[in-house]
């Protein structure tokens, strides 16, 4: 075991550099540097960042716990490339754009900057999603689109939990929808293969107006569009500072005019009895059960994320 002195207390306006320290004591010090700086996490994240900083040529990264072993055991120094991490992140850039990787339901998704970071509360809508599809007569011929599919999560999501259907992202940015046909290509190679990642287009178009000659032909829309408003300064200085804004703002004092334009879309491509869930704020739970009952939805429900938050509507197309 290394004997090498460690100071948890630099001297005044110093920071004592982590590269080649004992692993055990880099992750202390990573770690109180990262709780300093408001990242509430700062233990995972100190312990994340070090398996990105000791990956291999071949991409291959130790787990967590691996981490963690290293560190018991003392045999371990941290890496070359540790101490930039964790200034960056300790700056606020994402964990996921130093790692270049955003975890979505069974999927690794590749992002950095110019692309929207999936949330782990995004997820809930393909539960839905997964259940109104397995009811179809004929699940495995589905189509389902994805309007502002950014990465690609929701649409790549689907397409991976849903065999044999047939997944449309359409993005606005072509900077995101570059991000998004990257994973089409890459996210499936331990999740399924090409033969997923076939049945999924990525298209550069307005959702709003997304999808010409297809009205009437889609079996369910998921979206999670810019919906904050635009007033409105997010507290996370990861979205505030490095989401796009593009992907955040909903065009309108009440963040509600670009979800407006988008359910209203879905209600023309949508069949009779077609799904439609969306994701918003919390705060606008009731103003959207109302667009969606105005464009004509029936069966219009809030539905809760995993903290019983009001995150999401859903509703079916009218005939």
């Amino acid at each position: 075991m290394s004997t090498e002195p460690l100071s948890d207390s630099p001297g005044p306006g110093e920071e004592q550099p982590l590269d080649g320290l004992p692993l055990d004591g880099a992750l202390r010090l990573a770690t109180r540097r990262l709780a300093a700086a408001g990242i509430v996490s700062a233990r995972a994240e100190a312990e994340l960042l070090a398996a990105h900083a000791f990956r291999g040529a071949d991409g291959a990264e130790p787990s967590r716990g691996q981490i963690a072993a290293r560190a018991l055991v003392g045999s371990a120094v941290a890496p070359d490339g540790y101490e930039d991490l964790i200034a960056a992140r300790a700056e606020r850039v994402p964990l996921q754009h130093l790692t270049g990787r955003a975890p979505f339901r069974h999927l690794t998704l590749s992002v950095g900057p110019g692309v929207f970071v999936p949330r782990p509360e995004t997820e809930i809508l393909i539960d839905h999603l997964n259940a109104y599809v397995g009811s179809l007569e004929t699940p495995d011929r589905a189509v389902i689109v994805d309007l502002a599919t950014g990465s690609g999560a929701l649409a790549l999501a689907a397409a991976h939990e849903n065999p044999g259907s047939r997944v449309i992202g359409v993005e606005l940015s072509e900077t995101a929808a570059a991000w998004a046909r990257r994973n089409a290509s890459t996210a499936f190679a331990l999740a399924g293969g090409p033969a997923i990642a076939d049945r999924v287009e990525i298209r550069t178009e307005d959702a709003a107006r997304a999808l010409p000659g297809w009205e009437g032909a889609v079996d369910a829309v998921v979206t999670n569009p810019p919906y904050i408003p635009t007033a409105a300064v997010p507290r996370d200085p990861e979205v505030a500072h490095h989401d796009p804004e593009m992907a955040l703002y909903g065009g309108s004092a009440d963040g509600m005019a670009i979800p407006t334009a988008f359910v209203r879309r879905a209600a023309r491509l949508l069949r009779p009895g077609g799904l439609l869930i969306m994701e918003h704020a919390e705060v606008q739970e009731e103003p959207a059960a109302a667009l969606f009952a105005s464009a004509g939805f029936t069966d219009v429900v809030t539905v809760p994320d995993l903290t019983g938050r009001p995150r999401a509507t859903k509703g079916y197309a009218g005939g």
